[in-house]
């Protein structure tokens, strides 16, 4: 049995691993995640993914390593995770009616043979437009202050929502587990 390392300390991307009722071990990447000057949000989200990957790579020479990071952005303005009430209010306020791109970048590493699988796969996301009131009342009943553009789509979050459009709807969530299986069969392991 190959060895599998999700290099993430997200509960999230956890959960949705867990779906394909394979064992893994997770790690956490210490990786900055500063975007570099110029840097398209795309390629942010793809070379985080392989950063993360990477920084756990030299503990588990023997595994294949998922590496994923997200970036929401409308245009050039990037929406992280909020961190605070108030700054969950101000994304949500700036993201009410908008179309906000979710590109998650997904790496699988083989550490034993060097080989790596990276993908990017995008999410649009359109919000509707947002009441103060509505904005208030999700702060209050849901905590999402550690997901980007600050909504869980997999929760109550998705009351915000006008309409989601992309391949995989894991993604949003932060794994892109069609993807995923793709790389991991790719380094051949069988799933189902």
């Amino acid at each position: 049995m190959t060895r599998l390392v999700l290099a993430s300390t997200s509960p999230y991307r956890r959960e949705l691993l867990a779906r394909l009722q394979i064992s893994f071990e997770t790690a956490a990447p210490a990786t900055d995640e500063t975007p570099l000057p110029g840097e398209a949000p795309a390629a942010t989200a793809e070379r985080l993914s392989v950063a993360k990957a990477m920084a756990v790579a030299d503990r588990f020479p023997d595994a294949l390593i998922i590496g994923s990071d997200q970036v929401a952005h409308m245009g050039d303005i990037r929406f992280g995770k909020p961190g605070s009430r108030e700054n969950a209010i101000a994304q949500l306020r700036a993201m009410s009616g908008q179309t906000i791109v979710f590109h998650t970048g997904l790496c699988l590493f083989n550490a034993t043979t060097g080989r790596t699988h990276v993908r990017g796969i995008p999410t649009e996301v359109h919000f509707r437009e947002l009441s103060d009131a509505e904005i208030l009342r999700y702060q209050d009943k849901e905590n999402a202050l550690n997901c980007a553009g600050s909504a869980r789509s997999e929760g109550l979050g998705i009351s915000l929502l006008e309409s989601m459009r992309g391949d995989d709807p894991n993604a949003l969530v932060g794994l892109p587990l069609i993807a995923l299986c793709d790389m991991l069969r790719a380094e051949g392991l069988e799933l189902p």
